[in-house]
């Protein structure tokens, strides 16, 4: 109210000053004008009445008196509510590298995420560049309200599988690049002498520094199109493929025209919800939680229901946002972690992320239908991963500033082609997959240094998820007679570590962790290593004779052994750089 009576004061005296300025200089010029004409008739007039007034005059006073009704307009319209502020629709920002930590989680629109990795779907440069568009289209017939981004109303880089990098500084309308590198020391406690580690998709040499990835590439985006390139070399280009049996299977060396990339596909994001994309090439699966860049993730060495399901897939995807908080993802894939198909009939699966708030994130991947046995068709595969993350505390002003835990939990089977998802019977032995992780991180010092402790556990009969060690070369198409994968061979295996992070900028992370790995079977690589005396020899698929012998049955006496172990202490010392 009393800024309308302030108003109401300034239009007065406005009006005061317009009336002065213009009706003085007015009887001047009429002054000026009656001057230089013949003088009119006198006319008499009555001592008391008015003067007449002039056109001037009368138009000034019509103009004041609309004035005042406009003055007194505004001062009813005081009394009335002001719109809250809730109701005035905020602009959608474009950029997907600003900082939400400082944001208010109400607003209708808030400032994306941080670009993930991508477990999580990173917020891409397409869904704020269609809203802005859509925003724009519809000013002339009213502004419409800009739709959320998905995942945008809170700080999620605190969850594992998420990089924490908040921004990108070399960002730009076109392009988002992104380099990664990856570079370790393990120290393995059991000393092998060939200095090679099996059992693990993250770990490969012992005693060495060695460049497990060096990655640069990046997001495209514009005018609703996308593509993502992400390259990988260093030993993740030989270890990744060695793990895929179908490119045996017909010609043109599918491991080597892919192994170079971990990511590449393009697509199209459609202004539709909160965003639809629809991508087509090599992306990240997620299954398993952790991600498959170690940067991302708060432990170097992920327990077995990580470590042993896939890291990318080789198909379409449809990434759906119903709504900020929730994500519905259909795939249709050549197979379980393939560049290829193994048999006659490709893989579909499921994602479904959902996040309600800014401390809880709920993940659940479902793969179904694949034919995945190599050179065994109708063997058909099935596999749920559930996971969850909770954030329990957050005070940034205490030294302990932050702890989170996650849970995952993954249950599957295979049936057909001489195996059972129900157990032994007559259709053959049980064939199935059982287990979990769990881990603890605390962040300390605004967010400087973390302490993760954690492990899992895995039954896993049959085998066909277990990595297959590297013995004498041997990889996921070739098998070894070392360590064999029949229908109904038992394989148990559990794990703890404890990682400590430092962290003095959101670009680079120094880790120190500490592994113990065990199972039920020799598996882990010992100190008399798995590479025969003169290297590997023969086919990898065939036992290695000792010096001096044609033939051999694998006995100790005409047969080189490798030496494996039930148990595996290691500490693993990496740094980890993303821009």
């Amino acid at each position: 109210m009393r800024t309308f009576n302030q108003t109401r004061k300034i239009l007065r005296l406005l009006l005061v000053a317009m009336l002065c300025t213009t009706v003085i200089p007015f009887r001047s010029v009429a002054d000026d004008k009656e001057a230089s004409n013949p003088p009119a008739k006198p006319v008499s007039a009555k001592p008391d009445s008015p003067a007449p007034l002039t056109a001037r005059e009368r138009w000034m006073l019509d103009r004041m008196e609309q004035l005042e009704k406009r003055v007194a307009e505004l001062e009813s319209k005081s009394n009335s509510p002001v719109t809250p502020a809730t109701e005035i629709s905020l602009p959608q920002p474009t950029s997907p590298n600003l900082s939400t930590s400082s944001l208010p989680t109400d607003a209708t629109s808030a400032a994306p995420a941080a670009v993930a990795s991508t477990n999580v779907i990173p917020t891409d440069k397409t869904v704020a560049l269609g809203t802005a568009q859509a925003t724009e289209k519809g000013k002339s017939g009213g502004a419409k309200a800009a739709k959320a981004e998905p995942f945008a109303f809170a700080d999620f880089t605190w969850l594992t599988g998420n990089a924490r990098t908040k921004e990108s500084p070399m960002d730009t309308k076109f392009f988002t690049p992104e380099i990664r590198a990856d570079v370790d020391y393990i120290y393995d406690f059991n000393h092998p002498k060939d200095n090679s580690i099996g059992g693990s998709s993250e770990v490969f040499r012992a005693n060495e520094v060695q460049v497990t990835q060096l990655g640069v590439g990046g997001d495209f985006h514009y005018d609703n199109v996308r593509a993502r390139l992400m390259t990988q070399f260093g030993l993740y280009s030989q270890t990744t493929p060695r793990n895929d049996a179908s490119p045996s299977r017909g010609q043109w060396n599918l491991d080597n025209a892919y192994r170079y990339l971990s990511e590449a596909y393009g697509g199209y994001h459609f202004n539709v919800l909160h965003g639809i994309n629809v991508d087509a090439g090599i992306f990240m699966s997620y299954v398993g939680l952790f991600s498959y860049y170690q940067f991302d993730n708060w432990t170097y060495q992920p327990s077995y229901v990580s470590s042993n399901t896939p890291w990318f897939f080789n198909g379409v995807r449809v990434q759906m946002f119903s709504t900020e908080h929730l994500k519905i993802e259909p795939w249709f894939v050549n197979g379980w972690q393939s560049y290829g198909r193994f048999n006659n009939r490709p893989g579909v699966g499921l994602q479904i992320l959902w996040r309600p708030n800014g401390w809880l994130s709920v993940l659940g991947n479902q793969y179904a239908l694949g034919e995945d046995a190599l050179n065994t068709p109708g063997r058909i595969r099935y596999h749920t991963d559930d996971s969850i993350q909770i954030k329990y505390y957050d005070h940034p002003e205490n030294f302990l500033n932050k702890a989170a835990f996650s849970l995952t939990g993954d249950m599957g089977c295979e049936h057909g082609g001489g195996v059972s998802c129900a157990g032994n019977s007559a259709k053959g032995p049980k064939q199935s997959f059982l287990g979990y992780m769990v881990y603890n991180r605390l962040w300390f010092d605004r967010d400087k240094y973390a302490l993760t402790l954690g492990g899992g556990k895995i039954n896993n009969p049959g085998r066909y998820l277990v990595l297959l060690p590297p013995i004498n070369g041997a990889t996921a198409a070739s098998g070894t007679p070392y360590f064999t994968e029949n229908p109904g061979d038992p394989y148990k295996a559990w794990d703890v570590s404890g990682t400590f992070d430092w962290m003095p900028s959101q670009y680079i992370t120094f880790r120190w962790e500490y592994n113990h790995r065990a199972a039920n079977v020799p598996y882990f690589t010992g100190s008399g290593g798995v590479t025969p005396p003169g290297g590997n020899t023969g086919k990898p698929s065939s036992l290695v004779c000792l010096s001096g012998f044609t033939t051999c049955d694998g006995s100790p006496a005409n047969t080189w052994l490798p030496d494996l172990r039930k148990t595996e202490n290691r500490l693993n010392m990496a740094i980890l750089v993303k821009f």
